[in-house]
């Protein structure tokens, strides 16, 4: 049977499920249900294949599947988005969505359907449900996806089999399958979306920020295979192998990666990303504020590190010094969002490819930095690093700028933005940086009663839906482009139901409580 918490958890999501679905039924809103339950009984399977080590691959064990909260997110995002830009009559992105939706479905479903089919004895229930689920959806894809949509849906899922067994392979312990779903599904659409772009391509058309988000994902994903693959037959951490990884490096980013994204701006990438940086007083200062919050995390790094004796070296940082970072993060996101969102999303994704590539370093040891970035780390190691790479800060900075690389800007209103979706940019802000972080402290340090099976504090939970609800208060005075439009009460139930999601889910709360968040104000 599914523990307490796995079914709180599954009451939360399900709840979600249908307030998006009250305010956006349509005939997506039965697809979104039928997953849902088939998704929660499929969880039983899942759960059992890993507590019996039955599954194809190995999977992070200090958790469930998650396999219900992850396959609801790629859907409901979808659904969110084409109403929201059907609202705006943006045609084109209303059937984005569409295909956003019918993708999140299809990947979840094969999903489920591995885990039916290694089941044993085979689960009878379960695959008459899963049955059942998977008609209403390509029933509904059917009557509502071009031949060209069905194609792109297909070749998602193509990528995503491909990826599964590739990174799952390489990777073990690095994911649940939940987990799995939501990177990898995101990581297959951005390739998909990549190739397609890169097919049909029109001078003029399309926003270098976007071109340079999908070029940057898939590069540094493809580096990252390609030197998994070279160090399978090569020792990593002596000086020629080192020397090889910085000269191939420099070879991809400048001969493959460069050349594409001029293919798809349409201009030297170089010359164009310091003529942005630099383009106003604003984002010089911006840029200036956010060097010193890096210096003062590299800081926190240095200090700890020194705190620690050669008597404790397995003493780990306490979770309140974890979430130093956390108020760093917050610290240099809010003016960005408030000042320019432009700049904000462009170095997000400068960061992200500085920090995949800094944990190649430590992964493959390449001298001379990889060692000390080994000793330096472990001290910030928690359960959630159980595989070889250590993903928590790269969830981190994930969690709080998938809201503003997801926010469709093309459907939203010029000028001030009114009701909940204006708060949308700042969901990795209120979840993570403010919501998590408040939960955490307080629950560790004056928490005493604690949710039924978890070690997450009623006080902890209480005391960051407050936090949350004076963080909006403060956005709402300081950026003049918000204006709530009596949507309060659907503000605080969104804040509500995303805090308990975090005191029971089990799954990396950075990545999965922002895009929650996000999904319930843009319904």
């Amino acid at each position: 049977m599914l523990n307490k918490p796995v079914l709180a958890e599954s009451l939360i999501v399900f709840i979600i499920v249908l307030c998006v679905h009250a305010v956006v039924w349509d005939r997506y809103s039965w697809c979104a249900v039928a997953l849902t339950i088939q998704a929660f009984y499929v969880q039983f399977k899942w759960d059992r294949l890993l507590q019996q080590g039955g599954a194809v691959f190995q999977f992070r064990t200090a958790a469930n599947s998650g396999l219900l909260p992850a396959s609801m997110v790629i859907p409901l995002l979808g659904i969110a988005m084409k109403e929201r830009c059907r609202s705006a009559g943006i045609v084109y992105f209303e059937r984005f969505g569409i295909v956003v939706a019918s993708t999140g479905m299809l990947v979840a479903l094969f999903l489920s359907v591995i885990a039916v089919g290694i089941t044993k004895p085979v689960p009878t229930n379960t695959c008459i449900l899963t049955g059942i689920a998977g008609s209403v959806i390509i029933y509904t894809m059917k009557h509502s996806l071009t031949v060209s949509e069905v194609i792109e849906v297909l070749e998602v899922l193509l990528i995503f089999v491909y990826l599964s067994m590739v990174l799952l392979y390489l990777l073990p312990r690095c994911f649940t399958p939940g987990e799995a779903l939501l990177v990898l599904g995101g990581i297959s659409f951005v390739l998909n979306q990549l190739i397609k772009r890169s097919l049909n391509v029109v001078e003029g058309r399309g926003d270098p920020i976007d071109f340079f988000l999908l070029v940057a994902v898939v590069g540094v994903v493809l580096l990252g295979l390609f030197f998994t693959v070279l160090f399978i037959f090569m020792d990593s951490g002596t000086w020629i192998s080192s020397l090889f990884f910085h000269m191939m490096t420099a070879v991809l980013g400048l001969g493959v990666i460069m050349p594409w994204l001029y293919r798809l701006i349409q201009r030297n990438p170089l010359f164009w990303l310091l003529q942005f940086l630099f383009q106003t007083q604003t984002r010089v200062y911006l840029l200036v504020y956010w060097t010193f919050l890096a210096a003062s995390a590299c800081g926190v790094v240095f200090y700890q590190n020194a705190k620690r004796s050669s008597e404790s070296k397995k003493h780990q940082a306490s979770t309140i010094t974890r979430k130093y970072f956390h108020f760093i993060v917050v610290a240099t996101y809010v003016p960005g969002l408030i000042y320019d969102r432009q700049l904000l999303h462009v170095a997000a994704v400068l960061c992200l490819a500085a920090f995949i590539f800094l944990e190649y370093v430590r992964y493959f040891r390449i001298k001379p930095f990889g060692q000390t970035l080994r000793h330096l780390l472990s001290l910030f190691l928690d359960e959630r690093d159980s595989g070889p790479l250590i993903l928590t800060h790269i969830y981190l900075l994930l969690g709080m700028s998938l809201p503003v690389w997801l926010f469709p800007r093309s459907c939203a209103p010029k000028g001030t933005l009114a009701g909940a979706g204006a708060l949308v940019p700042y969901s990795g802000v209120l979840a993570v940086g403010v919501g998590d972080t408040i939960a955490s402290v307080f629950g560790s340090t004056m928490g005493e009663i604690k949710w039924p099976g978890t070690k997450k504090t009623v006080e902890g939970t209480m005391t960051a839906i407050f936090a949350q609800i004076i963080a909006v208060a403060l956005i709402l005075i300081f950026d003049s482009n918000v204006n709530l439009n009596s949507s309060y009460a659907w503000i605080l139930a969104s804040v509500s139901l995303v805090s308990l999601l975090e005191a029971y889910t089990t799954q990396i709360d950075n990545l999965l409580l922002p895009l929650y968040l996000q999904i319930m104000f843009m319904a």
